[in-house]
């Protein structure tokens, strides 16, 4: 079933619930298709970032340093104290857990993560990375709910049964993640203390009317009798399981993947795992006057890497490790330029972090290029669609088809190797030839010209703006082997900063400047 067909069953309207620290939401009911692989033991941990995170100042780019001094001196982390990994990277100098991690060939860097068309509303953007929709497309279920509705179509209807007696995911909190809302209803059951769960009140067992409130009604009651059913196999799996780390008390993040380890190491066999970070909405004093290396966002990063770099090691300490896969993702970037209130506004794309044991470790795409003369709205351009991230993790970890995540998440959709599962001895994320592609003249008056090479294959190349607008789309076809030149005619366009994006079929891609000067 195409994604946009699933789409025209859902309703927008829902009801959200929060109690004794257990959250779920209901929407009217209906029944899906079956699809994927329940036998899995893997599992997936999402991390938020609330409020759009700073990606120049986690993942420094040091090629580009001289042009951030420029854009950002106000904000600038001194190049002394940073953690840098080579001639080309550097850690923000709080995150020394997570270097750490990347030392220990445990983290993959995903370089300028967005997509097309980038909205720098909080709330917009978020329901994009949630859905998975394009920026022009209004999705009311999210990316592993609908996975989560094919694989278990009845759902919530008699569900736990004793062939799924756990909870499909979990949001460490308050509230369920929009990540996992399905047409019928939510598939995550929110907590806080899984040691510490108390029953929802079920209510009066009365005969209930013969009407679309009386069906609704009997809907709400059924799904709060099964969040109470599920709550004694989460407090099972809590009392069975154990921590071998100490996670700091202030560390919130921690605190969540500490609970997060103790369910998975005593058995529970939840999919998917949310955990959050708020905080990352630095418009001001992202850091200190007097003092770069520390302020708000310092202080995030470094929350950020030590829970992770804790979370690693309590899995590695308990054998648990190559079952797990983790990933950041935040609603947008920063922009490049810092305002005057030593911060940074909304802007576009970021690195996105994986972690783990079964990943391709590394850096994946080039450093963001940074032009010498930054736009004041200028955010960071797109390489890397956050939906081939989200259907190669698919493919990857959970095995679903390519067939499948085409329907599911966009049809569009191009592989990139991002994990490596550890189970398998033959894998796609193969070493590849990296993109070669410039423009000249750069900068240019009226016209530029596009040069790359490719082998035979289908190629898109397409024009942005510098606050990640799509202006043109070049050509999206099959080119035989070789070089290629493509002519850009710019003279419609005012002045400023622009980007050509190369996208090939086999997932690499190439993210260049064009600047019209005049």
């Amino acid at each position: 079933m195409k994604r946009r067909k699933f789409l025209q069953t859902s309703l927008a309207v829902s009801l959200p619930i929060a109690l004794n620290g257990m959250g779920l939401r209901v929407i009217p009911r209906r029944a899906l298709y079956s699809l994927i692989n329940p036998d899995s033991d893997r599992v997936l941990v999402l991390i938020q970032l609330n409020g759009g995170n700073d990606g120049l100042n986690t993942i420094v780019p040091l090629d580009y340093y001289d042009q951030l001094a420029n854009a950002r001196p106000n904000i600038l982390l001194p190049q002394s104290s940073l953690l840098q990994v080579d001639d080309l990277h550097a850690f923000h100098p709080t995150m020394t857990g997570l270097k750490a991690v990347y030392d220990d060939a445990g983290l993959t860097v995903v370089q300028s993560v967005g997509y097309p068309n980038q909205n720098r509303s909080h709330f917009r953007s978020n329901d994009i990375w949630t859905s998975a929709s394009a920026a022009d497309e209004i999705v009311t279920t999210g990316w592993l709910g609908r996975w989560l509705q094919q694989l278990y179509p009845g759902f919530p209807q008699d569900y736990p049964n004793a062939d799924f007696p756990d909870p499909f995911a979990i949001a460490m909190g308050s509230t369920v993640s929009a990540t996992c809302q399905g047409t019928i209803a939510n598939f995550s059951m929110a907590i806080t203390d899984p040691t510490n769960l108390g029953s929802l009140l079920e209510g009066i067992d009365d005969e209930v009317p013969n009407t679309p409130y009386g069906e609704e009604l009997l809907f709400l009651r059924q799904s709060i009798a099964q969040t109470n059913a599920y709550t004694d196999v989460v407090t099972n799996a809590a009392n069975l399981g154990a921590n071998t780390v100490d996670y700091p008390q202030d560390n919130s993040l921690a605190q969540q993947l500490r609970n997060v380890a103790l369910l998975i190491s005593g058995g529970l066999r939840t999919k998917i795992y949310v955990v959050n970070l708020g905080g990352f909405d630095t418009h001001a004093n992202q850091v200190d006057a007097s003092d770069p290396t520390q302020g708000i966002h310092a202080q995030l990063l470094q929350s950020l890497s030590d829970a992770i770099k804790l979370f690693r090691d309590d899995l590695k300490n308990q054998g648990l490790d190559q079952r797990v896969v983790g990933m950041t993702f935040s609603e947008f970037g920063r922009r490049i330029h810092a305002n005057d209130s030593l911060g940074t506004d909304h802007g576009d794309a970021a690195p996105l972090l994986v972690f783990g044991t079964c990943i391709n470790p590394g850096f994946l795409g080039d450093n963001p290029e940074i032009p010498d003369q930054v736009e004041i709205s200028e955010g960071v351009a797109m390489q890397y669609d956050f939906r081939n991230i989200y259907g190669s993790i698919l493919i990857d970890w959970f095995e679903v088809s390519e067939a499948d995540v085409k329907d599911l998440i966009f049809e569009d959709f191009q592989y990139i190797p991002v994990l490596n599962p550890c189970l398998t001895t033959d894998t796609q994320g193969s070493a590849k030839q990296p993109v070669e592609a410039r423009a000249f003249p750069n900068p240019f008056s009226q016209r530029t010209t596009i040069e790359f090479t490719s082998v035979h294959e289908r190629v898109r190349l397409s024009i942005f703006n510098n606050m990640g607008q799509l202006m043109e789309v070049l050509f999206d076809k099959t080119l035989p082997a070789g070089t290629h030149q493509v002519s850009w005619d710019a003279s419609n366009y005012p002045t400023g900063n622009y980007y050509f994006h190369l996208q090939l079929a086999d997932g690499r891609v190439k993210t260049r400047p064009l600047i019209k000067a005049w």
